[in-house]
């Protein structure tokens, strides 16, 4: 007879959800994870590009993300277990005087949570990127820190490392009820049981929102859609990932952003200026176009990339660019790690190794004045946005 009460239940097997239910059985919790697709990481974990940075502009990404690092940086060292890790960093080259305010405004709160960054002149850029256009280049900020990993050779280890030690996967099994009683949750329902438990995790990614619902709790995520795609492997020629925040001239593009794998395969992206709402993971016909000229614009020796393929993934935003998670105190023993706004991969260890502190300890593993600023019941509408989403 298969078992039904568990001490924790993750609802989504995703870069959130992975890590969470691994730190939670590294603890020795028994936990169940729910995903509605086939396998670990099948839904927007498999559609990042793989770079983990902590080059935000607020402090709680900032610190959960050099969490993250960590993790990433020494896992294969620990584990044995090769997650693709490519050091190297991020360089955000600036052509003009309002990208260079903005990344020199941000750099005191960079530095005192913690980041290795500053700002270097265009020799040192060129140096970083190289064939990058000289044309009106003022310089950059570079974080050495920062890197690449495989998101499908992460999720594939935390879930392998997670079910060794006793965590149960459920594929294929979408939750379709939250059993609550007296403001308590009980436990899960899906179309083929139910499953109890007194802590229940919604690390549902762009459908938390209907996670949410069914506790009868308003959950501020929208999914909205970005387009990537990979070149064929080439020789290894620029180390960093390379973001460019100025708005493409083509009227469609707010950034876009680009590095070199472990296998030397140029992966790419670009953020819409106008975001494109919803769950459709069609690929457009203008991606490729768009984006190709951007990208010989910056480094014209990219005119003879070969592309592999293009995917399209989803973005859970929060008003504010800023993730949650928390308790939810309407509904005891419900938690909430979303919004990750399509850096999920990027915080997930940091999202997990915190999440499982304040499930079972009632604290994070960051300073408290931190975790509060990505409370629930924050004022989404204060001000306070993240600069470099």
């Amino acid at each position: 007879m298969s078992r039904t009460n568990y001490d924790a239940i993750v609802i989504g097997a995703g870069s959130a959800g992975l890590a969470i239910a691994y730190y939670l059985t590294l603890e020795g919790l028994q936990v169940l994870v729910l995903d509605s697709e086939a396998s670990p990481g099948q839904g927007q974990n498999k559609a990042a590009i793989g770079g983990v940075r902590a080059t935000h502009s607020d402090g709680a990404k900032i610190t959960l993300c050099l969490q993250s690092l960590e993790f990433y940086s020494t896992f294969e060292e620990k584990t044995g277990i090769d997650l693709g890790w490519v050091p190297g960093g991020y360089s955000f080259p600036v052509y003009r005087e309002e990208e260079e305010k903005i990344l020199k405004g941000i750099l005191p709160t960079q530095k005192k949570n913690g980041l290795v960054i500053d700002w270097y002149g265009p020799e040192r850029i060129k140096e970083l990127i190289p064939g990058i256009n000289e044309n009106g280049l003022r310089g950059g900020t570079f974080s050495p820190g920062d890197g690449q990993v495989s998101p499908l050779k992460y999720a594939a280890a935390l879930w392998k490392e997670s079910k060794d030690r006793g965590c149960e996967y459920h594929f294929k099994e979408p939750v379709t009820r939250l059993v609550v009683k007296q403001g308590r949750i009980h436990g899960v329902k899906t179309g083929k049981g139910v499953y109890h438990s007194d802590i229940v995790v919604n690390a549902a990614g762009s459908y938390a929102k209907e996670i949410g619902a069914m506790a009868g709790i308003e959950i501020p995520v929208v999914p909205d859609c970005h387009e990537a795609g990979i070149s064929a492997p080439m020789e290894r020629f620029f180390d960093p990932l390379v973001v460019d925040i100025r708005p493409g001239p083509e009227g469609k593009t707010k950034n876009f952003y680009f590095g070199q794998n472990d296998r030397g395969q140029v992966i790419f992206c670009y953020t819409p200026l106008v975001p494109i709402l919803g769950t459709n993971r069609e690929n457009t016909s203008e991606f490729m176009t768009v984006i190709a000229r951007r990208m010989i614009d910056l480094i014209p020796r990219l005119k003879n990339m070969l592309i592999r393929r293009v995917w399209r993934g989803l973005y859970p935003m929060t008003p504010d660019g800023i993730i949650i998670l928390d308790r939810v105190r309407e509904v005891k023993g419900f938690y909430l790690a979303v919004g990750m706004c399509g850096q999920g991969f990027m915080l997930g260890p940091g999202v997990g190794l915190n999440m499982a502190n304040f499930i079972l300890r009632g604290k994070p593993v960051i300073p408290q004045e931190i975790w509060n600023s990505i409370s629930f019941y924050r004022d989404y509408y204060a001000g306070r946005k993240e600069a470099l989403k």
